[in-house]
């Protein structure tokens, strides 16, 4: 006797459980058409074949059959090749069409979307999922420091959106600054880092998005590589890290979203509407959710470092630096302003060469030359939004501010009239008569046959 294996569905084995018990007498059959699903002449005929020719007889007369709409495998290969030549990127919705309209080959698109996977052509929506798996703290205090803005509407309607700048510490996730201001820009981000120093010293790092504050968009080989925040960074010996995604500043993301549920309350609660009474009433707020919320550093150490520069001259790192070229006339080009140096016998050597110029956070300018100050005279202030300016997402509510209310500065137009409406002509409503009709003596002769009859009729009358 030869003993193979049988490869059934579990629906075939189901199937085979309730007829062993028909046939045990265990089971009527119109409970095991109930059971099953089927019509009570159904169970008789599979019962018929499961006593003549055995349990195996229950399986699907099909199963191992060539199915008749299989495609014919040289087609498939076909259809592959031409998708690894011409449409390598290209989904395979977008595949289909393509070979439909330029190959003349007709495939649906989930029939090769199951090609293209065998062939790894495509990976599966399951495939391409990605995964942010947490990271460890670190192990001390002022060791990394986690930075973001986050835009909000944090007095509801008592006052107009702004942005909330946070500083947390990732070993114990305490708050260490916050600041509203009215965008993210680098003066911004230069006021809450200075007030940070003030009170906590330098940290390690800082942990930041891809802003451009922070990290240059589009890197020129001629230049530092550096935006100004880093500059100021890199002079205070404090190093500057760029996250690759919001996961991976998980810790200040999840503060953001803790502030803008509690802080918007506890705002409410105190009646304040403007960003002046919110910073005053933020340093209160953080000893009490960092009482609550922070947590214990794995070491104790402190690696807050003392400033290296004095408080006073923090002002100059903090600001602006850039280089513009002297012309011949004394004068150089800066944020659409033009900036006359005085003659004198330092400023007569400048001619073609580059000036340092720094911009303080009050607006102040200052030109210097190897260190030394010189005098000069601003003589535009031109400062307005230019048209086709690139505005990032984060800052477009300041940009959109400033626009109308420059746009409110300037006079309303006075409408102009023209000739007819100065010499005191108005409208009546009445439409011209126009061109005579040519049916013109017709209706004037029956007008007059009509009131001839009529006054003939009055006359009888």
């Amino acid at each position: 006797m030869t003993v193979g294996l049988v490869i059934m569905s579990e629906r075939e084995l189901n199937r085979i459980e309730v007829l062993s018990q028909v046939t045990q007498g265990r089971m009527t059959a119109v409970t095991a058409a109930n059971v099953l699903g089927l019509s009570r002449r159904q169970i008789h005929r599979l019962l018929k074949t499961f006593q003549s020719e055995g349990a195996a007889a229950i399986r699907h007369k099909a199963r191992g059959r060539r199915s008749n709409n299989l495609i014919d495998p040289a087609i498939r290969e076909f259809a592959v090749t031409l998708v690894k030549e011409n449409y390598i990127d290209f989904g395979p919705t977008f595949a289909a069409e393509k070979l439909a309209e330029d190959h003349d080959l007709k495939v649906s698109r989930e029939t090769l979307r199951k090609w293209m996977q065998d062939a790894g052509i495509w990976l599966s929506r399951k495939q391409r999922r990605t995964f942010h798996q947490p990271r460890l703290r670190r192990e001390c205090y002022g060791e990394l420091i986690q930075i973001d803005g986050s835009d909000h509407r944090w007095f509801e309607d008592r006052g107009s959106p702004c942005t909330l700048l946070v500083f947390i510490d990732d070993a114990t996730s305490m708050l260490m600054e916050l600041r509203f201001v009215t965008s993210e820009s680098t003066f911004s981000y230069f006021e809450a880092l200075e007030r940070y120093l003030q009170n906590h010293g330098r940290p390690v790092a800082l942990y930041s998005d891809k802003h451009s504050v922070f990290r240059v968009v589009k890197p020129n080989p001629h230049l530092t590589g550096m935006t100004q925040f880093g500059r100021a960074l890199a002079e205070l010996n404090i190093e500057i890290l760029c996250a690759n995604s919001s996961q991976a500043k998980g810790r200040v993301e999840r503060a953001n979203r803790t502030l803008q549920d509690r802080l918007v309350k506890e705002l409410r609660l105190a009646g304040i509407s403007s960003m002046e009474e919110g910073n005053a009433f933020l340093p209160g707020y953080m000893e009490r959710y960092n009482a609550k919320f922070a947590k214990a550093p794995t070491k104790s150490d402190n690696l807050h470092r003392a400033l290296n520069i004095e408080p006073d001259r923090l002002s100059e790192v903090f600001c602006l630096r850039d280089q513009r070229y002297v012309s011949k006339d004394l004068t150089l080009k800066y944020d659409r302003k033009r900036i006359k140096l005085e003659i004198n016998d330092l400023t007569r050597d400048l001619v073609g060469k580059y000036a340092d110029v720094y911009e303080y956070g009050c607006g102040r300018i200052q030109v210097r030359a190897n260190g030394v100050a010189l005098p000069h005279t601003i003589m535009n202030q031109d400062r307005r939004i230019t048209h086709a300016a690139i505005t990032e997402n984060k800052r477009l509510g300041a940009v959109l501010a400033h626009i109308k209310a420059e746009q409110d500065k300037v006079p309303q137009k006075v409408q102009v009239k023209p000739d007819s409406a100065r010499n005191g002509y108005k409208k009546t409503g009445k439409r011209p008569p126009g061109r005579p009709s040519k049916m013109e003596p017709y209706y004037a002769r029956k007008r007059a046959e009509r009131e001839l009859r009529a006054a003939s009729q009055s006359s009888d009358i």
